[in-house]
């Protein structure tokens, strides 16, 4: 097996990225560059702490992956790689790989560098922001699609159209997420670029609100001549940027638009709105927004009306931000809301996981307050929608309670945010807490997740055991309920253990728990 595909011109990659290593293959962002290398003729070998899906789907691709981290790794492609990739966020500087391989000589190279090599060519469209970079992305991806523009792309998240985070696509555009949190967005330089909002966050690399403000600065000093920023109005970080950018970008001939309600929109005087949300209304599990979109993306203005399959308003503006980006990077307004409109989510964006006993379970990824705020007024948006349309009152009268269980991702952000997310939890009706999933982090003395349901002033138990969490949620719901994990850690792993719990807890008879449904069902939005 060559480990790439040989129909694939093998010219289209550079020559240091014909034989690839990569530690920590599959993770989101690596398993995606591994796709589109392989896709373009290479060779890929790589490595994980375990199996997965994912990495079995890359095998059946060609890549030459060995579970487990050890040196004997490097040594899967024939005469060894030309190069080792891997990540800051994952994988320390002493995995066995990376000394091994440093020690033969070999490049290490960081996978947004790999990105921006295999992006040369490309009009591309990068999504930056401290949220809903994903969910952006993936819709721009999707309008681009349904406008038969084949676009490259690689999402931090599977999309639930074509079930992958990447493609090498035959068409001229390619569209990325920008991550700023190790500031490796700093190693693009695109054509047009989303920034969703700036919200202080990753101070455990950046160490203060103001060096985490200035790469996103710097980061738009990198768009090429005659490019184009688009910028919500609606978060004042994000506004206060487009101001600035607005005023220092203009001798380069960079346009920045802006998109929203605007309500922050006087932070950026000289920013042209092209596209303004008049209306948005919850409609069952989606929402309806009204839209008026300007020069130079329709002249004259035009009023457009689009139904979103998934809740909350903020998922209305990363819509309209993406439409805005897509029709600017070459998609006619037209096929663009099309797409909008048809897109259908993300995995672990708000993803229905299932539904027993009329209690339906949710995964979403959030992990920073703001993000948790948004994801659990979605939920409850969503609720009171249903029992609006007659159908979702429970038997304990009006609508289904919002469960809230949700793991704190890293030590240093949880001391940091503790008050913010307790207060973004008071959002739902119950609330069960998870202790801290470290990832990259060391504990922290004092630090932990009752630290935070110590301070939330709704109903909330501490659950440290991951092995009883699900029971623990089991016995708290009641019929009508919805369920929200929530977390960028392994929480999303306890989405099929909760409806398991529901369903034996159905099984058993036990008068406190929910019986199961006529027609239980898992994995499928309702």
């Amino acid at each position: 097996m060559s480990g790439g595909d040989p129909s694939a011109p093998i010219g289209d990659l550079p020559e240091q990225l014909r034989r690839v290593h990569m530690v920590g293959i599959g993770g989101a962002g690596m398993s995606g560059l591994a796709r589109i290398l392989l896709a373009r003729g290479g060779q890929v070998s790589g490595s994980d702490a375990k199996a997965g899906r994912g990495i079995l789907a890359l095998r059946t691709r060609g890549a030459r992956i060995q579970v487990g981290h050890d040196p004997s790794a490097l040594d899967q492609l024939p005469g060894g790689p030309s190069v080792v990739v891997t990540t800051l966020a994952a994988i320390p500087k002493t995995n066995p790989e990376l000394v091994a391989a440093r020690a033969r000589g070999i490049p290490v190279l960081l996978r947004p560098h790999v990105l921006a090599e295999l992006m040369q060519g490309y009009r591309t469209l990068l999504v930056a922001g401290t949220h809903g970079k994903t969910s952006t992305t993936s819709i721009a991806v999707v309008a681009l699609q349904h406008c038969g523009l084949d676009p490259s792309f690689a999402v931090g998240g599977e999309l639930n159209e074509s079930g992958t985070n990447a493609h090498h696509g035959s068409g001229g555009i390619f569209v990325a997420e920008a991550d700023e949190s190790d500031g490796s967005l700093l190693e693009y330089e695109p054509d047009v670029v989303v920034v969703t909002n700036i919200e202080v966050d990753h101070l455990d690399y950046f160490g203060t609100e103001e060096a985490y403000v200035e790469v996103f600065d710097s980061f738009a000093e990198r768009i090429k001549p005659g490019g184009t920023l688009v910028v919500c109005l609606d978060d004042e970080g994000a506004a206060r940027f487009a101001g600035r950018c607005a005023e220092g970008l203009a001798d380069r001939g960079i346009s920045v638009l802006g998109y929203g309600e605007g309500s922050h929109a006087a932070l950026a005087p000289a920013v042209n709105h092209v596209a303004t949300l008049l209306s948005w209304a919850a409609r069952g599990a989606g929402g309806t927004a009204r839209v008026r979109f300007g020069a130079p993306l329709a002249d004259p203005a035009v009023d457009c009306v689009i139904d979103l399959t998934l809740p909350g308003k903020h998922m209305a503006l990363n819509s309209i931000g993406a439409a805005v980006a897509c029709c600017v990077a070459g998609g006619e307004l037209p096929g663009v809301l099309d797409g909008v409109a048809a897109f259908s989510g993300v995995h672990r964006r708000f993803e229905f996981r299932g539904r027993v006993g009329g209690v339906e379970v949710y995964d979403d990824y959030a992990h920073h307050p703001t993000e948790v705020r948004a994801v659990l007024s979605a939920a409850r948006q969503a609720v009171e929608s249903v029992a609006e349309a007659g159908v979702g009152h429970t038997e304990h009268g009006g609508p289904g309670r919002v469960v809230a269980v949700f793991q704190p991702h890293l030590y240093s952000r949880t001391r940091e945010f503790a008050d913010d997310f307790a207060a973004a939890l008071d959002l739902a009706d119950e609330v069960v807490l998870a202790d801290v999933y470290g990832a990259r982090e060391e504990p922290i003395p004092g630090v932990s997740g009752a630290a935070i349901a110590a301070r939330v002033t709704r109903p909330v138990v501490f659950q440290p055991d991951l092995s009883a969490l699900a029971r623990t949620v089991a016995d708290l719901v009641r019929p009508g309920d919805l369920v929200l994990t929530l977390g960028a850690g392994d929480i999303t792993m306890q989405g099929p253990e909760i409806l398991a719990a529901l369903r034996a807890a159905g099984e058993s008879g036990d008068p406190t728990s929910p019986s199961p449904a006529p027609a239980d069902t898992a994995g499928t939005q309702p």
